[in-house]
């Protein structure tokens, strides 16, 4: 059976809703940042040298990485939330996947990271603040008149590339990108997304 490694306000909360969706039995190993450094517990690192979660096991396999935990649960547990390989909507699917933690993440962690500089971290606003309303904004294009990321069904893009939804709530006006905002809203009225915030506990992006 998978157990999720589960640290709380993470990434590993989409791993929670992938498997809600798919139905698949799981049990949930919860882990509590750190209250002053936010860190994750040492205790992480007996699971896999990193010590970050998102962070599965299945069996003796160990699996990380949000993008190949989704891809492996997925192609192991419930290929229908993917498009054919042989399709075209498998090359945009896997870009998806790939786009989510390789660039979208990046101009959100650097806010979070230089904001905690004060004025020392002012010239770099400029660049960042561009950034963020660069790929935000070609997130908002792509959700233009569709429900979906891919094929106009949920795929594992959507759960995927949710965190960066939630995230920008903090981060900046959710609301400046409405098609993006219709999307988050979408997928946290699952049934799916709502049983995984029950089993995963208090998760602060649920907004």
């Amino acid at each position: 059976m998978i157990t999720v490694h589960h640290l709380n306000d993470s990434r590993s909360q989409r791993i929670l809703w992938l498997l809600e969706e798919l139905g698949t039995p799981y049990e949930v190993m919860k882990y509590q940042r750190d209250a002053q450094t936010r860190l994750a517990p040492p205790e992480l690192m007996t699971i896999h040298p990193l010590g970050k979660s998102p962070v599965i096991t299945d069996g003796d396999r160990v699996v990380i990485e949000s993008g190949a935990i989704v891809d492996y649960i997925i192609r192991r547990y419930g290929a229908h939330l993917q498009p054919a390989r042989s399709s075209d909507d498998y090359e945009v699917y896997s870009q998806w996947l790939h786009y989510s933690e390789g660039s979208a993440m990046l101009p959100l962690l650097l806010k979070l990271y230089v904001s905690r500089l004060g004025d020392a971290g002012a010239p770099l606003s400029p660049r960042i603040e561009s950034e963020l309303a660069n790929h935000l904004g070609y997130v908002n294009q792509s959700l233009a008149g569709k429900e979906w990321l891919v094929s106009n069904q949920l795929t594992g893009a959507d759960i995927q590339m949710s965190f960066v939804g939630e995230a920008a709530s903090a981060r900046t006006d959710r609301s400046l990108y409405p098609h993006m905002d219709a999307w988050v809203k979408r997928f946290q009225a699952r049934p799916a997304y709502r049983r995984a915030l029950e089993r995963g506990g208090p998760y602060a992006f649920a907004k």
